[in-house]
């Protein structure tokens, strides 16, 4: 992982907390990274990459997947723009109408390790354990659909999610949809969890590569551009924000095979995932010095 600016002072690190009148230390709330998911978290589109699957399944059409292939390419090579995004929301919602709900949970469920996690950024997977050992939650927003999000934050071990929803009848999508998770939409999703779950926005972190991500990175004191963007990179260097560059998918899976005996006994007594978090917080903490 490779930055270019200043890393943003953690609040959490500084020496002293704010006081009241009487001395009594003031009450803060609590800490959470937002993540955008295409491009910032994982290297491609995560509608594209179930695309293939869908087609198997008699989804997609071959004139869908070749228009979803082209969409895609446009996306790698420049990003999206607003209506960009508004044509893809269009034209996703009129392709699914119709499909079976469960049958959709299936396909991502089946897939969803052979074709994701190997599209996984490590630097992200990184970032992601750094910010669990210190306590914060982890919130995957994405405008993608949420029978996709879902699985995917899970095996990122995100706390939390907010994404695109469809309008569900009788088990099938009627091509509408119930809540766009975009733009303003995203702010609007992370607004409703801080009220519900007492995050403090000023103190909280958000990461996405795009410019129309611009409203969620401003909604908290801790935004970095990740893999920007040409606008998203004007604006954060004009902001003074942090940029990231994400270059190295890796599988998940791959990195945690063959642990050492070590690492075995330690798994007896703490559990792995704890252990695979403090190594990696503590590789990235000893980068920052």
């Amino acid at each position: 992982m490779t930055a270019e600016g200043d890393q943003t002072t953690d609040p959490d690190h500084q020496a002293g907390a704010a006081t009241t009148a009487d001395s009594a230390p003031t009450r803060r709330g609590r800490v959470a990274a937002f993540f955008d998911l295409d491009k910032t978290v994982i290297a491609k589109s995560s509608t594209f990459v179930f695309s293939k699957p869908f087609f198997a399944q008699g989804l997609l059409n071959r004139k869908a997947v070749l228009e979803s292939s082209y969409a895609h390419f446009l996306f790698l090579l420049s990003g999206a723009d607003h209506d960009q995004m508004e044509r893809m929301r269009e034209h996703l919602t009129k392709m699914c109408a119709g499909w079976d709900v469960e049958q959709v949970k299936s396909i991502v469920a089946e897939t969803l390790h052979e074709l994701v996690d190997p599209l996984i950024y490590a630097e992200a997977a990184d970032l992601i354990a750094d910010h669990k050992i210190r306590g914060h939650d982890v919130v995957i927003v994405s405008a993608s659909g949420e029978e996709m999000v879902g699985p995917i934050a899970e095996v990122l071990g995100a706390s939390r999610t907010a994404a695109t929803r469809m309008v569900v009848d009788d088990g099938k999508y009627t091509g509408e949809v119930e809540f766009y998770c975009y733009g303003e939409g995203k702010v609007e999703a992370i607004e409703k969890l801080a009220a519900a779950e007492g995050y403090d926005l000023s103190r909280c972190y958000a990461y996405s590569d795009s410019v129309t991500d611009l409203p969620m990175l401003s909604a908290v004191g801790h935004p970095t551009a990740v893999n920007p963007d040409r606008n998203l990179r004007r604006e954060a260097t004009a902001r003074g924000w942090p940029i990231l560059a994400f270059s190295n998918p890796v599988s998940l899976w791959a990195r945690f095979q063959s642990p050492s005996s070590t690492t075995l006994a330690a798994t007896a007594a703490v559990g792995l995932s704890a252990v695979l978090a403090g190594a990696i917080s503590y590789r990235l903490l000893r980068r920052r010095r």
